[in-house]
């Protein structure tokens, strides 16, 4: 799998081209880990120095970059506070929610993307100005990736099976500050009310499915402003299957 040098994280298009560089790497190992495809239909190919699993399926791939590509635009004007790529089974409920939480990037207009970071108030020595100014080394980059790709695969592999015929989809959360995305066509559309933020108050479906009933920790990155939270949630509607079955 291609992961082409990433630029030095100095400024929001290093983040954003580092994030999703990421994010395809992390989407092809969920798909192959959660057992979504058959195994056969996978290769093996590397990816931060490490061994990974990429689908092999033009359309698959397709969807992959397709939504990496409509993702970039808000990413390059600060409105994402997390990434979600969530699993459900055949009757459209989550079982799976798989959380890549970025609301510590940055927030930074799109026409501001080349700008290089200031540094914040207060930092000094090694995490200061100088810094900031030179980027992250790539090595630092690579290792803390590939640590959150393999902790990833070794959690993912710890997990209860799925059922079958289970179907997947991406999400956005918004920055409480975003504007919700415009234009037609439009790529986006809003989730279910299950998995919406909002006033639980108003109704008891509105965000049912958020946080899950159990969460599993996979990694902190933190590199420069490149600061990413990762982990698993397991939905209540999973648990209840697999207690359907015992």
């Amino acid at each position: 799998m291609s992961t082409s040098d990433p630029p030095l994280l100095t400024n929001s298009l290093s983040l954003t081209q580092t994030f999703t560089s990421f994010l395809t790497v992390a989407f092809h190992s969920i798909l192959f880990n959660r057992d979504i495809y058959p195994s056969s239909t996978f290769i093996l190919t590397r990816a931060y120095n490490f061994p990974v699993r990429q689908s092999r399926h033009p359309l698959v791939c397709r969807w992959i970059n397709d939504t990496i590509s409509h993702l970039t635009p808000l990413l390059l004007a600060g409105s994402v506070a997390r990434v979600v790529f969530a699993i459900f089974n055949d009757q459209a409920k989550v079982m799976e929610r798989f959380m890549f939480n970025i609301d510590r990037f940055p927030e930074v207009a799109s026409n501001y993307a080349l700008v290089d970071f200031a540094a914040r108030e207060g930092q000094e020595g090694r995490e200061g100005k100088e810094y900031l100014m030179k980027g992250v080394p790539r090595i630092e980059i690579d290792e803390q990736l590939r640590a959150t790709i393999r902790t990833l695969d070794y959690a993912c592999s710890q997990l209860s099976p799925l059922p079958q015929n289970c179907t997947y989809t991406v999400a956005v959360e918004l920055r409480d500050s975003a504007e919700p995305p415009i234009g037609n066509p439009q790529p986006w559309v809003p989730s279910e009310p299950s998995l919406q933020i909002g006033e639980r108050r108003s109704s008891k479906t509105i965000g049912s499915d958020l946080g899950g009933v159990k969460s599993v920790p996979v990694r902190l990155v933190e590199a420069g402003e490149f600061i990413m939270e990762t982990w698993i949630e397991e939905s209540k509607a999973k648990l209840a299957n697999q207690d359907d079955d015992i």
